[in-house]
């Protein structure tokens, strides 16, 4: 697979410092002293995920490096350099964000609409962004169901996002609505891309399998004011397959952590 619209490749970093995010004038905490270093590895970037209890913070950390939210104090740092709204860094949410009043094409180029870039350019880019995801043949059609079934809904906001930064990618539970049988394919899905493009994907589960088989490193946040309870290096290949599920490191990691999880909860 050749990915001729990436831009000049930089080292992905991302960081956290000093995070914390209240409401209701400070009376709420939500987060707390947050601290987060994501560091690019060389030549295959880096799968992370994020891990927790519902309602500790793991989408609003997501949202402060998409630049969806500012935290109450604290900085984000995006390759080195305090973030602003120049990083434009794409997300894939838990639900379909497709424009249904747009084509496939046209919902993935509208990144490059914003940032001014030719119609003629911004098609050809998103041509390119619709075959890595495997959608040609369906660029011309409406993305709404059932044109397009939840997986195909899901591939058009991942194409989006490699067009607006292919370096960085955020996934916010983006499997989360889709039958069992879609989502094991999905998770082979955005292996395949991370292999190929070599993005660095932040990405948030509540399935514990499901981080053991896409991540490189999983952070398990604690409940809220949210602080990493555990940094887990995932010690398993980087080239993952389903038949890795029955290995014996695989299955122990899962119960490991799953046994953490519950610990997190009482």
């Amino acid at each position: 697979m050749s990915v001729t619209f990436t831009d000049t490749a930089l080292p992905n970093i991302i960081q956290l410092k000093n995070i914390s995010q209240s409401y209701d004038n400070g009376k709420v905490q939500i987060i707390k002293d947050f601290e987060l270093l994501i560091e690019d590895v060389p030549d295959r970037g880096q799968f992370v995920v994020i891990l927790g209890p519902s309602g500790c913070g793991k989408s609003t950390v997501l949202r402060y490096i998409a630049g969806l939210q500012k935290p109450t104090t604290g900085e984000v740092y995006i390759n080195g350099k305090l973030r602003t709204d120049d990083d434009r860094i794409g997300m894939v949410f838990q639900q379909y964000s497709s424009f249904p009043w747009l084509t496939v094409l046209d919902n993935v180029a509208l990144g490059l609409e914003y940032k001014g870039v030719s119609k003629k350019e911004r098609r050809e880019r998103a041509m390119e962004a619709v075959k890595i995801v495997g959608l040609e043949g369906h660029e011309h059609k409406y993305a709404q169901y059932p044109s397009l079934s939840g997986g195909q809904l899901q591939r058009v906001a991942i194409a989006r996002s490699l067009l607006v930064n292919n370096q960085i990618i955020l996934m916010d539970e983006p499997f989360g609505a889709l039958d069992t049988n879609t989502r094991l394919r999905m998770q082979d899905f955005v292996i395949k891309v991370w292999e190929e493009v070599q993005p660095t994907i932040v990405f948030i589960t509540h399935d514990i399998s499901e981080a053991v088989y896409l991540a490189d490193d999983i952070f398990i946040m604690g409940n809220a004011p949210a602080q990493f309870a555990e940094h887990i290096d995932v010690n398993l290949p980087f080239h993952r397959d389903r038949s890795i599920k029955r290995d014996k490191n695989f299955v122990e990691l899962v119960h490991y952590i799953e046994d953490r999880m519950m610990t997190l909860n009482k």
